[in-house]
């Protein structure tokens, strides 16, 4: 198990990475849909299921979605452990929940899970 100082240097590390590739992928996706490129991706409205956290890191989770580039956190249920996001660029959902799972969720468990 990972200490907790060390757990969250981690999950800052992981957000800041995940902030600049999910920007500089934002801008190259409003780019060449103004340049007439190509086509924009699709977007999508996502429910992601995510790990049982106190509410304070479910509410942590959807503000790291929301201040990455390209994703909103639209509603937290906290019951069902749901989140519902908006994504800019819903070409590879599965990468996107992926991300939200590994950049994410597991730096979040340490510092919030809680036991089901």
């Amino acid at each position: 198990m990972m200490l907790k100082p060390v757990a969250a240097v981690v999950l800052l590390a992981r957000f800041l990475k995940a902030v600049l590739l999910s920007g500089i992928q934002t801008v190259q996706v409003i780019l060449r849909a103004s340049l007439g490129q190509r086509t924009p991706p699709p977007a999508a409205f996502l429910r992601v299921h995510f790990a049982p956290m106190s509410p304070m890191g479910a509410s942590l989770l959807g503000c790291m979605i929301t201040l990455t580039p390209g994703t909103t956190t639209l509603d937290i249920d906290l019951e069902n452990r749901i989140i519902l996001m908006h994504v800019l660029d819903a070409s590879d959902t599965d990468a996107i929940v992926h991300g939200i799972r590994h950049d994410f969720e597991s730096g979040l468990v340490p510092l919030f899970g809680v036991r089901p």
